[in-house]
């Protein structure tokens, strides 16, 4: 059974939303970065919104954040007033750029919130239906180990990225 190219990019693109939403970020953010990956050229603004049904206010939104991100970048055509966006192809440094995001201090107070609430379930302090508290401790304690997981991944890219990436590709050859 053959499958249309145009197929292809829809599924291509519905499965990077859900990828995106998955790590917390909009749907739309997976959208714009699958149609920009899958694009042999840049692309403006109203043709990003043209190939995800966006408005074009969120891909102006959504675009502003990738590029904040590390993950798009923004180019410009001579003679054309228009900005034009391309996704980050680089894996590594498209990894990179997510891992420190997660520096950014909003992210760092989430983190900061959900280790507090674990403190406080863990310390006997809060009142109500044991079982309920349980529940919830042990779903936050789940979310805790993950930030930590993140952490840990974020740690050792910076000290992958300090070996030089030639020199990582050289390992991981090896490993394989």
């Amino acid at each position: 059974m053959t499958v249309k190219i145009t197929q292809l990019k829809r599924d291509f693109t519905e499965g990077l939303s859900q990828i995106s939403r998955f790590w917390g970020f909009p749907k739309g953010m997976g959208a714009i970065f699958a149609v920009l990956y899958l694009s042999p050229a840049p692309l403006s603004l109203d043709e990003i919104v043209e190939q995800t049904g966006l408005t074009k206010g969120a891909v102006s939104t959504e675009v502003r954040a990738l590029a904040r991100m590390g993950l798009v970048h923004r180019s410009s055509k001579l003679g054309d007033r228009r900005d034009y966006y391309e996704a980050e192809a680089d894996f590594y440094q498209a990894i990179r750029s997510i891992l420190k995001e997660r520096q950014n201090s909003e992210f760092d107070r989430a983190v900061r919130s959900v280790a507090e609430t674990l403190e406080k379930l863990e310390s006997g302090s809060v009142s109500g239906d044991e079982a309920e508290i349980e529940f919830i401790r042990q779903r936050v304690k789940a979310l805790q180990e993950f930030f930590d997981a993140i952490d840990s991944l974020g740690k050792a890219v910076i000290k992958l990225e300090r070996l030089g990436f030639t020199n990582v590709k050289s390992i991981l050859s090896v490993l394989k």
